[in-house]
């Protein structure tokens, strides 16, 4: 038993750290209408954008050589390497150590808070401080049904962060990043960290999936049954090319359903505009 307790403990610790367009053609004398002007290709305008990210210690770049956020340079480059989009600005607020609770009340900051509310994307990495709070609080006698009572409360509590986010700005798209197993390499076998950081993957996703403007990204997979050393030398963060993965993941995510909604509304805000 305390060789299971110890394993889990060590394990869950270092957890916290688009159809084609029709060709537009101007006619003289011609109003536009809306249906005709949302159908012009994104990269007609070239628009900037604006991303809040918020979180952990992944948003705030622990492992990272760049100190610049982690996974946020190699998504800034991404991005503004896409015609349709004229520069990207981040306001980075990871916070190593954050936890559900913590990052709730931070967005409500003035500050945060005005950030939310002129953004076109917010980015969270949040859940793996949850994660070991859990051990923190059990240390004696660590089970599987201490994570499962936590995960109730980390539903409730990624619902308020999304629900805050939405109000403050309904037309955001909110990004989740989820968890990842950094110690599968060394701890194959332990069955019960791989069934936690599952079970609680599968809950974030099931959260910002009954939100509108939301994406799930899944990146345990990329830490999983990998020869490639993609962690820092704290066996813990990312190294540069782990956040690089987590980037090209989040990218690809965002190019299904979060950056064609934003397009389309800019679009529709220059037509208001006009």
């Amino acid at each position: 038993m305390l060789k299971r307790i110890t394993c889990l403990f060590l394990s869950v610790f270092l957890l916290s750290s688009c159809s084609q367009p029709e060709t537009w053609r101007r006619q003289p004398d011609k109003k536009i209408n809306l249906h005709e002007y949302q159908s012009i290709p994104a990269d007609f305008i070239p628009k900037p954008l604006t991303v809040v990210s918020a979180g952990d210690s992944l948003t705030e770049g622990i492992g990272g050589s760049s100190n610049k956020g982690g996974y946020l340079p190699y998504l800034k480059k991404r991005l503004e390497n896409e015609k349709g989009i004229k520069g990207v600005h981040f306001y980075n607020y990871g916070v190593k150590g954050n936890r559900t609770t913590q990052l709730l009340k931070r967005l409500k900051t003035d500050e945060i808070r005005g950030n939310i509310k002129k953004a076109d994307m917010v980015i969270l990495t949040i859940g793996g401080n949850d994660i070991m709070k859990v051990v923190y609080d059990n240390l004696s006698n660590l089970q599987l049904s201490a994570f499962e009572k936590a995960k109730e409360k980390y539903i409730t509590h990624l619902t308020q962060i999304v629900s805050f986010i939405t109000q403050e700005n309904p037309h955001a798209s909110i990004v989740l990043i989820g968890l990842y197993n950094p110690f599968e390499r060394w701890f194959a076998d332990n069955k019960e960290l791989e069934k936690v950081v599952t079970e609680w993957n599968g809950a974030g996703q099931m959260v910002v999936s009954s939100f509108p403007n939301t994406t799930f990204v899944q990146i345990e997979d990329l830490f999983s049954n990998t020869k490639e050393n993609l962690l820092f030398t704290d066996h813990f963060h990312p190294n540069d090319r782990g956040y690089q993965l987590i980037a090209e993941r989040t990218f690809d995510q965002l190019e299904v359903k979060a950056l064609p909604a934003i397009s389309k509304r800019y679009l529709a805000a220059r037509k208001e505009e006009n």
